[in-house]
This record gives structure tokens, sequence and C-alpha cells, in this order.
């Protein structure tokens, strides 16, 4: 086993938070840790109920899930209800009138899951060696030489890393989140439907699935097929469009659609940010405590599992004297690579859709052109916008020099150019 210097320095981590990217964060401490009796408190509570949504997710999580595991990859997909996601199927979106798909590289080879998040929670918790807490946390400082956690009802404790996964912030501060106003919606209503097709006796459903992405009157539809079910949700602005309006136009469409029945799961408002501080050498801002933007391109989870690897490998790999100046640089790296996803899924707004309505006037015309602004590197401390700006011209090349081939803006070079074409960009 390689020598990892910063080990001794992580005897007692914390997680706090049990969705989908507490899960990820220890059951990777568990895989990781090369102590085995180093400390891990999973600490949650109980009374906080856990929304099980149908997700999408990227490729690196196929073989992350397998090594987290250690189990077939087969037999992660089945423990999911999940299906195989070969890239996003596109309705009605761009000015061309003409639906596309965004496929994972190289197409039709490469694929990520469709999966439920509460049963990916569950396959998690197993592979995870930790000391389970339910409790009610009510503030994680920062102290000398670590984290200190204080509950509600219990003794507070110390920590030398914590991971803070314990979701959205309750309300958003300038000085402490960057928004995005570039992206137009902030409220999504999920519906559980039936499922497309049952569950494989002999293994896992092999048949090449897209998440759909509908362009609507008031926002967009995702449909992710599971085994177990189909989850729909009407992604939209509700300071632009009235739940009531949504809802009739959901039903309109699953009616189309040939859904005849639908379990209402939850009406979600959520906020579209990215944290100035996710990491500051102690504690650890994780999945959407750490950043979000709505899930039009599934980046929740693989910006998770970015932010998890990326402080266990730094804080493992460095040696404890390097902590103060490592941690400053990989808070800006991770900041600038969610503000480049920020970019990313804002950009398939630029060019409207099929349907000429308030939300799509809102979206291209308004909400859109703040990127400039809310990105600007004096106000965010990072270059996303520049390296977005650079993928943009990079495009508008005649021909693009196989040296460019590997250029990355949080997504690949291939995803920029598949969605410049479909959207008529």
């Amino acid at each position: 086993m390689a020598i990892q210097p910063g080990a001794k320095s992580l005897r007692k981590i914390a997680v706090v938070g049990r969705g989908t990217a507490g899960a990820l964060a220890a059951a990777g401490v568990t895989r990781l840790h090369p102590d085995a009796d180093h400390e891990l408190h999973h600490i949650y509570d109980s009374r906080i109920p856990v929304i099980g949504v149908g997700e999408g997710s990227w490729p690196s999580l196929v073989q992350h899930l397998q090594e987290l595991t250690n189990l077939p990859h087969a037999a992660v997909q089945q423990r999911l209800k999940g299906t195989r996601k070969y890239g996003v199927a596109f309705d009605g979106w761009g000015r061309r009138d003409r639906d596309f798909i965004h496929y994972f590289a190289p197409q039709q080879v490469s694929y990520a899951y469709h999966l439920s998040a509460d049963f990916m929670a569950e396959l998690l918790h197993e592979s995870t060696r930790a000391r389970h807490i339910d409790a009610k946390v009510v503030d994680i400082a920062r102290v000398e030489g670590g984290a200190r956690v204080e509950f509600e009802g219990r003794p507070p404790e110390r920590y030398d890393l914590v991971f803070d996964a314990r979701g959205f912030p309750a309300e958003l501060h300038p000085e402490r989140h960057i928004e995005l106003p570039f992206v137009p919606t902030n409220t999504a209503v999920i519906r559980r439907c039936p499922a497309l097709f049952a569950e494989g006796r002999d293994g896992p459903i092999l048949q090449h699935t897209y998440t759909r992405a509908v362009a609507r009157p008031h926002g967009w539809i995702f449909v992710i097929p599971l085994t177990v079910h189909t989850s729909y949700g009407y992604i939209f602005n509700r300071d632009v469009s009235s739940i009531g309006e949504v809802e009739a136009d959901f039903d309109a469409f699953l009616e189309t659609d040939g859904v005849a029945e639908f379990e209402q799961r939850a009406v979600i408002p959520f906020p579209n940010f990215v944290q100035r501080r996710m990491y500051d050498g102690a504690i650890a801002r994780v999945g959407n405590a750490a950043a979000f933007m709505e899930p039009l391109e599934a980046t929740a989870i693989v910006a998770a599992q970015l932010q998890i690897g990326m402080v266990l490998h730094m804080r493992l790999n460095r040696a404890p004297e390097h902590l103060e100046r490592d941690a400053p640089v990989v808070n800006r790296f991770l900041v600038n690579n969610m503000l480049c996803y920020g970019l990313f899924v804002g950009w398939h707004y630029s060019c409207g859709s099929k349907h000429d309505s308030e939300f799509w006037r809102y979206a291209r015309d308004d909400a859109w052109p703040r990127h400039r602004t809310a990105a600007d590197p004096e106000a965010v401390d990072c270059a996303a916008l520049r390296r977005f700006d650079e993928m943009l011209a990079l495009m508008k090349q005649p021909v693009i020099d196989k040296a460019d081939w590997d250029r990355m803006c949080a997504v690949p070079l291939t995803s920029y150019c598949q969605l410049s074409q479909g959207l008529g960009c």
C-alpha cells in the first residue's frame, strides 16, 4: 500500500447528512482511508425525510460504485433498480425545431445509470464502516486543528474533518454564495409513474435508455426510466408560472405520453448557487450544500463525486503541514468547476425552444444574458467564464486541432459540440 502521509491527521471524521452526497462521502472514507482503526461518524436526523427521486448520472459513477461496493456492475445496476443511460434526449429545445440526443462519448458505448437515490444510499451504507449518530446538528464550525459539530440535546464533538452534506442552505447570502441568475428555473414538481418495463429476472436491463428532457411552455419535463417506476419532473420558475398552470400542463403531457396514473411525490423549490468556500481544510461542503443548478444535465451526483474525491485524496496524500496552502487551491478549483457546470446548464436556454411563451422569453432574453455579470472573474475569483468563452470560441473554428480534442470546461468538448449543433447556437 502506498504511503499516505496525511492519514494520521485524519483519525476522526464526520459525515453529516444521509442523502446521496452523505452516502458517497461515508463510503469514500471507508474505502480510501488506509488505517482500519480510524473513527468515522455518520450523523443524520431521522426526523428529516429523504425524498427518493429518480436520478440521472454521468459515466464516472459506474466505475465509482463498483469500486465502493466491490460488486459486479450488473449487481450494482440491479440494486439501484436502474437502467443504462446513454445520454439525454432533447425534445423541442433550441431554434432548429429538431429533436436531438446528447450522447456520452464514445457514443453508444459509454453509459451512466438512471437510478433510485434511496436505493443507492442503502447500497452505499452496506459498504460503510461507521458509527451512526441520530441527532440534529445545529452548527458546524472550524476550530484549531479541525472542526466542531454541535448537536441539539447532546455534547459537541471535535473532528479532524467534517463533510457537510446537509443539503441546500436555508437562504443565500452574497458574501457566502455565488447566485446563478442565468439558470432560469427554481422549482420542481416530482411525480412517480408506472415503470416502462419490468426488471429482468436473469440480469440487469441492457436496453439503451436516455433521460428525456422535453421542452414545455412553462419549462421542461424530465423522464427517467427505472425498473420499479418512471420518474417525471416538471422544472419551472415559480416567479413566472403558477403551480396551477404547471400542474395542468403536466397533466396534459402525461395524457399525451400515455400515462394513466401517477403518484404526486413532492414540490421542491431549489436555489441555483455555488458556495464561495466549499472547503476550508477542516469542513468540506459537498452535494447540495456546496452547489446546485437545476437537474438538466445531471450535474448533482458527478459534482459530489468530484468534491468528495478531491478533498479525501488531498488530505490523505499530502502532509499535514501543507494543509493551509492546499485548502484555498482545492476550494478555488471546486468553485471554478461548479461555475463551469452552471454556465453549461444555463447555456442550454440561450437559443430558446419551440415554445414562444413567457417562460422561454424570460429564459432566453432576461436570465441567460446575466451570465457575464454573475460569473465575472472579479466577482467570483476564478476563471470559469474565460474557460467557457474559450470553449464557445473553439467550436467556431473551421477545424479543431487534435491537441484541443480533450479540452474540458466541466464537461468535455464533445458535449459542447453536440449541444451547439442540436440547439442551433
